[in-house]
């Protein structure tokens, strides 16, 4: 049975590989943060949350590579979403803002760092707010920035894909001018079922067994094909599409790694 998915009570230990990486990361954090502020104070971006996401995701044994061409500017990410690995990976390499659960906000210190990186929060289950929080959304998207959504609303498997909630598309229909909505596949291969994080493992414990990992953790970032214009009208045709090419892209990884531990 996968550690992701192991009982409640099974709590990850501490180990030193965990601690000295925790220890290094608080160091870069430390390190970066009085530039960062420094920035802040005269109203730039902060080219230190790129970096502290980078070297936190090194820290944690992340190896990123990536495939296809990353749209720059005026772009939403669609993603699946496995681990919170994912906010290291994506927030570093694509320099990208995200879109998460309300709660993340109030949770002590990932909630100021998520604040750093301009974390747009949605309470899902707040339908007076849902207004509001488009237009934070649009807002956000329609000063360039890149920003990220993770459709599944959760943290999947890895190897598979859950529904996407059309729901939380409805923020960009219809879509900003010049915005392009861009499918991503996160890729962690044959590890994905150890890396995901799943009920009823909680982040805590989840957070400290990747720590203590040996071996590197290998994340492919598939940038795919912007989706066209004619989906982008309606909701849950752009969640379909979206859907549509993230797991095709996921099929024809599986396939590959397949043929290539035969020929091994």
């Amino acid at each position: 049975m996968s550690p992701s998915i192991a009982s409640a009570t099974d709590r990850a230990p501490i180990t030193w590989r965990s601690v000295v990486r925790l220890a290094a990361m608080v160091l870069a954090l430390l390190f970066l943060i009085v530039p960062h502020l420094c920035y802040r104070a005269i109203g730039r971006p902060s080219p230190m949350v790129m970096a502290f996401l980078n070297a936190a995701g090194w820290i944690a044994g992340l190896r990123v590579r990536t495939t296809g061409t990353r749209l720059r500017r005026d772009v939403l990410f669609v993603s699946n979403h496995v681990s919170w690995l994912d906010i290291l990976a994506l927030g570093g390499a694509a320099r990208s803002a995200f879109v998460s659960k309300a709660e993340v906000g109030t949770t002590p210190l990932v909630g100021w760092l998520a604040d750093q990186n301009r974390t747009i929060y949605v309470q899902r289950e707040a339908k007076r707010e849902i207004h509001n929080q488009a237009n934070e959304l649009r807002g956000a998207l329609a000063r360039g920035r890149p920003v990220t959504l993770f459709p599944e609303g959760t943290t999947g498997p890895g190897d598979g894909l859950l529904p996407f909630r059309a729901s939380l598309l409805q923020a960009v229909i219809p879509t900003p001018p010049r915005l392009r909505v861009q499918p991503v596949l996160l890729d962690y291969g044959e590890d994905a079922p150890d890396i995901a994080w799943l009920d009823p493992e909680s982040g805590l414990d989840n957070f400290k067994r990747l720590l203590a990992r040996k071996r590197p953790i290998r994340l492919t970032i598939h940038y795919l094909d912007p989706l066209p214009d004619a989906v982008e009208a309606d909701r849950k045709a752009l969640a379909e599409a979206a859907r549509a090419a993230i797991a095709g892209r996921m099929d024809e990884a599986a396939r590959s790694s397949a043929t290539a531990r035969y020929r091994l």
